[in-house]
């Protein structure tokens, strides 16, 4: 069913509270009758919210060092205060959980994932309470092996449960154990007037349609549905079914932010004159481009889609709230990001989650709550709690256009197929039948991928279907192997420990007690020599390496240094270099994969936002501050975009990209120059590009003559360290740039003239950067405020404008480089 954001004005209300928590040892208490000699140490606890959080919010748990939580039963307790028939909502159990209503049990549930309805007719004052069993305590009973058992999670039994994988992932993310009404639970008065509906909007050429079914007890006199200021009748097909469709010619369509406007439209129904607010939609076609075997590739109104993102992760690992998806949400957005995919080893998100990614424009990928574990699909339970799972979170997702792919988890193929087992093992009816004939029946135009990874003569072949690609990454595959692989899709990549950027945690002298800042180890302390530092490396449990390994092997491919030595000798410059790394080769292999002859249609790096305190997986740090892979990706995701790739003895290639449905005119110069500015070659010209094309042009062809960019023939010393590719618009705006380095990149420090200035009578505080000498790497490090940009590469006697999004006045701050002996500061009294 639709979600129904209100009924004549009336919205669902929360249960009031205030809620009580306690914890009891496992099956002390056989219902809330027994709390009252064994439960005497109640705290308060938040709903929606967890018992961590509680336990946190009480100083009886600390995140730095998570106690376990499953091993105990938790009991919750209010009173409520409705009278009569009302509707209880419960959005999110977690996980073994039972449901008493004055003292009488009610419901008894075995699944995080499902929400769950109970009516009752209540008295003046009804005691509600909520007991979570012990999740170990099931765990330790005997069950039934699965065919394989994954390394990557503990233990085996988990596979029976229909439980997050967080906290049951060592290496992979912080031991929280998630237990608790962790979503809303609401009330409303019963029956409710509108008991079903079922919306479907579709799109046919310029024409919108919005098909409903409604279900509504008792019937009704009139029914009108309305959508885009246009509105139709609904007609009862039977006693108390009302269907109709609603045509919308002309209605504006749902776009990704990146290739147009992601047009929304409010939906209602009026039942007998009392409005229904059903919320919003968006009118949009998805389909594939090719073959999924031969990589998948996705079109939105028939317009093919550079999909680029990153792995959707909770943003409170804790509490596992929804309050911060906003403003991670628009992160994404920010950095030119067009995809979230949510990984099967999580959790669903929350329903405004999906509101937040139809605004913004962006399209998510949807596992299934599966991953690497041998599930037992035949287990009649079992298949028919994942089915009422499905098709609750496609109810009440039915109306969300962001919603583009369903997957059936994560690495539970690969899982198999990596043990040795054949594909009769590993390609298992549920994901190749059973989940494209549910998501047939309620939501027809979203694209079913069975697995991820998946495609090809093994799971994880790369140039097929989707794939988790790391050669770029954890097997420290050359920069040239994102071309060589040939992947089609890549729904995980680009896995580094990425280092949080320091300067962007508040400025302790802005804060009215500094007691208020939070403790450096959660910020993920940057002394590379504290012993806590490893703690907050992630790693694949049994592997003899780990992701800051991965992160140094290409410190020094790029930079010709020892990490281990400069780590030991010059930890300030060690970070530095680490932050550059990651940076360069982000926008390397995205660069590479947007090429037009590239076969790629897709990349979601690994974690968009960190789990715990450290050097996570995220390009975002747990406090919401981007790090140095955010702005690197902001850089290789514009939507107009020119890159350079070194195709050898063919010199440099200019690749020009127009996703907008704009044609455009743009200025394209391409320079050749040395690290003083001394230039060896140049050229400009006027480049016609159509609306959501690419075109690629040669160094050669720029120039009008031979010269050798890429440092190919070598009839003689290399002239120049540096080609600079720039876009600008029709007033000379730089809209984008990309560089190529011939040779090893001249990070030693010198005087190279880096000078700032602010840019006076700017509507918003504006840095001017200019340099001399070529500048490697600048970084503006302002505490309190954000840069639009960080990271970049100056190129010699060029200047860069750099914003502060947000900020009131000019913050306080230093610009400095990767090869810059000077740091030049400004802001106040400078």
């Amino acid at each position: 069913m639709a979600r129904l954001r209100s009924i004549g004005g009336v919205a669902p209300r929360a249960v009031a509270g205030p809620w009580r928590l306690a914890l009891t040892p496992p099956g002390a208490c056989a219902g809330p009758g027994d709390l009252v000699e064994r439960a005497t140490d109640w705290i308060p606890a938040p709903v929606p919210g967890t018992v961590a959080a509680a336990l946190r919010d009480a100083g009886r748990w600390s995140e730095a060092a998570p106690t376990p939580i499953h091993d105990r039963d938790a009991w919750y307790r209010t009173s409520l205060r409705e009278t009569g028939p009302v509707r209880l909502r419960f959005e999110g159990l977690a996980t073994l959980a039972e449901i008493w209503l004055d003292g009488v049990p009610v419901l008894v549930t075995r699944s995080m994932f499902e929400a769950y309805v109970i009516d009752a007719d209540l008295a003046s004052r009804t005691d509600l309470a909520l007991c979570f069993r012990s999740l170990t305590a099931q765990l330790e009973r005997p069950s039934k092996r699965g065919r394989w058992r994954p390394r990557m999670v503990t233990p085996g039994a988990l596979r029976h449960v229909r439980t997050s994988l967080l906290g049951f992932m060592p290496g992979w993310c912080p031991a929280v154990d998630c237990v608790g009404p962790y979503r809303p639970v609401t009330v409303e008065p019963a029956p409710s007037r509108l008991a079903e509906a079922d919306l479907r909007a579709s799109l046919d050429g310029a024409t919108g349609s919005l098909a409903a079914r409604l279900r509504i007890p008792g019937g009704a006199v009139s029914v009108t549905l309305r959508c885009d200021g246009r509105e139709v009748g609904l007609t009862e097909a039977e006693p108390g079914l009302f269907v109709g469709t609603l045509e919308l010619p002309g209605v504006a369509p749902w776009w990704p932010h990146t290739h147009g406007t992601p047009h929304l439209h409010p939906v209602t129904v009026d039942i007998d004159g009392a409005p229904v607010d059903l919320g919003r939609t968006g009118f949009r076609t998805l389909s594939l481009t090719r073959p999924f075997e031969a990589g998948l590739s996705l079109a939105v109104n028939g317009v093919p889609i550079f999909c680029r993102g990153a792995n959707w992760m909770p943003p409170d690992l804790v509490g596992l709230g929804s309050e911060e998806d906003a403003a991670l949400v628009a992160l994404a957005r920010e950095a030119g990001m067009n995809m979230l995919r949510v990984s099967g080893t999580t959790l669903y998100p929350s329903s405004e989650f999906f509101d937040h990614c139809d605004a913004a424009g962006l399209l998510v990928w949807q596992d299934l709550m599966l991953a690497n574990f041998d599930y037992p699909h035949d287990d009649p339970d079992f298949a028919a709690s994942l089915a009422r799972e499905m098709a609750g979170f496609l109810d009440r997702t039915q109306l969300a256009p962001s919603l583009a792919v369903l997957c059936g988890g994560s690495e539970v193929w690969q899982q198999a197929a990596m043990l040795g087992a054949p594909r009769s093992v590993w390609a298992d009816a549920f994901c190749a039948e059973t989940l494209p004939a549910q998501v047939a029946t309620m939501r027809p135009d979203l694209v079913v991928v069975p697995n991820s990874p998946s495609g090809g003569d093994l799971p994880f072949s790369v140039s097929a279907g989707c794939t988790h690609y790391y050669g770029v990454g954890a097997y420290r595959r050359p920069l040239e192997d994102a071309r060589r692989a040939e992947l089609g899709f890549a729904t995980e990549c680009l896995a580094f420990a990425n280092l949080p950027d320091p300067e962007t945690l508040p400025d302790p002298e802005t804060l009215p007690d500094p007691e208020t800042l939070p403790d450096p180890e959660t910020l993920g302390g940057m002394d590379p020599s504290d012993p806590a530092w490893d703690a907050g490396i992630p790693r694949d449990r049994g592997a003899d390496w780990d992701f800051e390994q991965v992160r140094d092997h290409y410190v020094a491919l790029l930079y010709g240094v020892d990490p281990a030595t400069l780590r030991a000798t010059d930890p300030q410059r060690y970070l530095e270099l680490g932050r550059a790394a990651v940076a360069e080769v982000m926008e390397a292999t995205f660069a590479e994969w947007r090429r037009a002859r590239s076969p790629t249609a897709g990349g979601l790096v690994w974690f968009l936002r960190d789990l715990g305190p450290g050097t996570g997986w995220g390009v975002i740090d747990r406090t919401q501050a981007p790090k140095s892979g955010w702005y690197a990706l902001k850089r290789a995701f514009r939507p107009v975009q020119v890159t350079l790739s070194d195709e050898g003895l063919n010199g440099l290639h200019l690749h020009v990209h127009n996703e907008t449905a704009e044609a455009l005119t743009l200025g394209l110069r391409l320079t050749f120059a040395d690290r003083s500015g001394r230039v060896a070659a140049k050229a400009e010209r006027a480049v016609a590009i159509g609306p959501r094309a690419s075109l690629t042009l040669s160094s050669s062809e720029m120039l009008g003559r031979f010269f050798d960019a890429t440092d190919a023939y070598r009839f003689g010393p290399r002239i120049h360290d540096v080609a600079q590719a720039c876009l600008t618009d029709a007033s000379g705006t730089g809209l984008a740039e990309s560089f190529h380095f011939p040779g090893p990149r001249p990070i030693a420090r010198t005087a190279i003239g880096l000078r700032v200035e602010p840019v006076a009578g700017a509507r918003t505080p504006t840095l001017r950067i200019t340099t001399d000498h070529l500048a490697l790497g600048v970084r503006v490090k302002s505490p309190g405020a954000r840069p639009c940009d960080n990271g970049f590469h100056l190129a010699p006697g060029t200047e860069r404008f750099v914003t502060f999004p947000g900020a009131h006045h000019l913050p306080q701050g230093e610009v400095s480089a990767l090869n810059s002996q000077d740091i030049a500061r400004f802001g106040h009294g400078v």
